[in-house]
């Protein structure tokens, strides 16, 4: 591995097509290199470094051989895409990644020519890339779509529901399964490159087909066999049966590290002309060529800045408990007294704070996969016999599910409980990944309790809350990152549902907060305050059932009723405002203002500046009370300043 940031053959190459008269030595020399500036640009500013480097060699390839952009090539989910965008024109960019105003941690069309399709959630890209083929077939193009799916994504039943698809279509598409961590395949070696070479060749294509048509000339029964025997024997060598079975030509597996294997099986799909999907089967390794990242338990999936020698993470000294940490050990002391709790995750244990639960209560937790979808009804289920699960999943990922959520745990009136994790925004993973709309898809359901933890220590109460209510579907939901620094009451205990508190009590301006940006509406209302304008502070807890004795009194005893929350059009603000128009209260004056996230998707950043941007920070707040009390000069200088 090259350890120093010479990188001469790197230096020549600003778009793909300067390496396709790159000699197999040459392409070797560039994927070291290429590696060695991943990982110093990783180190710099964070993000996806062990699935960038699983792909390296891969990506060399492909580029070469295929003409991309015209080949319109998708990587899944797309956080493995970090050496593509590199030799894709954004090299001098590469620093930027993951900052404001810098580059996306996942493929994106408005970036680049060289990313057809933007992603960031698993699973996606063969029913993208099925599409992208018969769209050019049906305008009589010649270019190649391939997709490269990792062996993770294919837990969803999407990657599985655009393979049948595939394969029972003409439409010529290469899917390569990066297979790096679950092991599908033995490790490979010089026989399996020469098999998969050989399997993918024209001659051998050409043979298969000589031999089938003849086999129909013979009796039904002697044809099956013969089927059957080539299907047993290609099983054996590959163990490609079940792509097989889906209709998909199956050549494999391949070590996904070396080029002298992967480039001539490569140019063999790219010159086959045969219609259908192929699917190409190569083994890689998580954080290849980088010992900390081979050497770690999750192969250096997401990282924060680090050494590149030592591979050391900079982390700085955490001022409170993450509100994941948080949620974890609250449910874990929930479920030391409650057998009947159990927990389910889609593939994010440690993300969620579920390998904790798991440590402690090993037959209790379920890793179901990327399959949230699954996740969701699995939970139902445990629901109808008396337990109480908690479904512990991404706001972001859950909206994945929701058909299951409506049809299968809320018309049923099952207690599956939502841990929400990442409500609001999250920072470097950017607009894919903000929980944005969670509170207005769950708060629409009938019979749904919906919660939202504005600190550490409600989001305690909120686990106690949620294990209680044993009679129907519940949810709360909590942000990225720390706490507030609460100190943090030994056990939770169940909250009134639908009553919220109240703070600080005003006369002039009330604030009605729901969720975490409760300590930016203290700051305002201090600064009200300053101002002589006094002001009341509540916690609404609840959007379902809302507190309408709180939601009245605010509004009859204030002039101004302002209401934020960390979600999109359709969430806390409507439900306030449909009780106050069914109520009456909006016919006398009352001046109300909701503050929600701007009609528009806000990019990656740190969580502060993405805030600023949306408009939901103290100053915010002041300036839209002093513009509905009529100082809108003053409200000007506040945003100002």
């Amino acid at each position: 591995m090259t350890t120093t940031h010479e990188t001469p053959l790197l230096d020549t190459v600003d778009y793909p097509e300067d390496t396709r008269d790159f000699t197999v030595e040459q392409l070797i020399q560039l994927a070291d290199e290429l590696r060695a500036e991943t990982i110093r640009a990783v180190s710099i500013t964070g993000g996806h470094l062990g699935a960038s480097l699983g792909v390296v060699e891969l990506t060399v390839a492909l580029h070469h051989v295929f003409n991309t952009p015209e080949d319109r090539l998708i990587w899944d989910v797309g956080h493995q895409a970090y050496p593509h965008k590199i030799l894709t024109g954004r090299r001098d960019r590469i620093h930027t990644l993951r900052q404001g105003g810098g580059l996306y941690g996942f493929t994106k069309r408005s970036e680049s020519v060289y990313d057809p399709f933007g992603a960031a959630h698993s699973s996606t890209s063969i029913s993208a890339a099925l599409g992208m083929a018969v769209a050019r077939d049906l305008k009589g193009g010649k270019n190649h779509v391939i997709a490269v799916i990792g062996d993770g994504a294919m837990s969803a039943g999407m990657a599985y529901e655009a393979m049948n698809n595939a394969g029972s279509m003409d439409a010529r598409l290469i899917i390569i399964l990066n297979d790096n961590d679950m092991s599908i395949a033995p490790p490979v070696g010089a026989m399996s490159a020469y098999l998969s070479r050989l399997i993918s060749s024209k001659s051998f294509r050409s043979l298969r087909h000589f031999a089938k048509e003849m086999s129909k000339k013979f009796p039904r029964r002697l044809e099956e066999v013969a089927r059957r025997a080539e299907e047993y024997a290609r099983g054996m060598v590959t163990g490609g049966t079940l792509f097989e079975e889906l209709g998909l030509y199956y050549v494999g597996p391949i070590d996904g590290h070396n080029l002298e294997h992967l480039l001539p099986v490569l140019k063999n799909l790219r010159d086959d002309t045969d219609p259908g999907p192929m699917l190409l089967h190569v083994v890689t390794q998580k954080g290849h060529g980088y010992p900390p990242a081979e050497e770690s338990a999750d192969k250096y999936h997401g990282v924060g800045k680090f050494d590149v020698v030592t591979g050391k993470l900079h982390k700085s000294a955490p001022k409170a408990p993450s509100y994941t940490s948080v949620f974890a050990n609250a449910l874990i002391k929930e479920a030391e007294e409650d057998e009947s709790i159990v927990a389910i995750t889609g593939a994010m244990p440690s993300g969620t704070g579920l390998n904790k639960f798991a440590e402690r209560f090993p037959e209790r937790c379920f890793d179901v996969g990327i399959a949230e979808q699954h996740a969701v009804t699995f939970a139902a289920g445990l629901a109808t016999e008396g337990l109480k699960p908690f479904a512990v999943i991404y706001s972001t990922f859950l909206q994945r599910a929701y058909d299951q959520v409506v049809h299968d745990v809320a018309i049923q009136g099952l207690p599956v409980r939502f841990a929400i994790d990442r409500a609001g925004l999250v920072g470097a993973d950017g607009q894919t990944h903000a929980g944005s709309y969670d509170v207005a898809y769950l708060g629409c359901l009938p019979g749904f309790v919906v919660m939202a933890a504005a600190d550490e220590a409600e989001l305690v109460h909120m686990v106690a809350t949620a294990v209680a209510i044993d009679d129907r579907p519940s949810a709360f939901r909590y942000p990225r990152g720390e706490g507030v620094g609460l100190e943090l009451p030994e056990k939770g205990t169940p909250l009134e549902i639908g009553k919220g508190r109240v703070l600080r009590e005003g006369s002039t301006v009330a604030i009605l907060s729901f969720g975490a940006r409760l300590p930016e509406v203290l700051k305002a209302a201090d600064t009200l305050a300053a101002r002589g304008l006094s002001t009341t502070v509540a916690d609404a807890r609840f959007v379902k059932p809302l507190d309408q004795d709180l939601v009245r009194r605010l509004a009859r005893e204030h002039e101004v009723l302002i209401t934020i929350e960390e979600g999109a059009v359709g969430g806390f603000a409507a439900a306030v405002f449909q009780f106050l128009a069914m109520e009456g209260l909006l016919d006398n004056g009352l001046k109300v203002r909701p503050m929600i996230l701007p009609d528009r998707f806000i990019l990656h950043d740190k969580p502060e500046l993405q805030y600023e941007d949306a408009g939901l920070n103290a100053r915010h707040i002041v300036a839209t009370a002093l513009t509905a009390l009529g100082r809108a000069e003053e409200a000007a200088k506040t945003l100002r300043a």
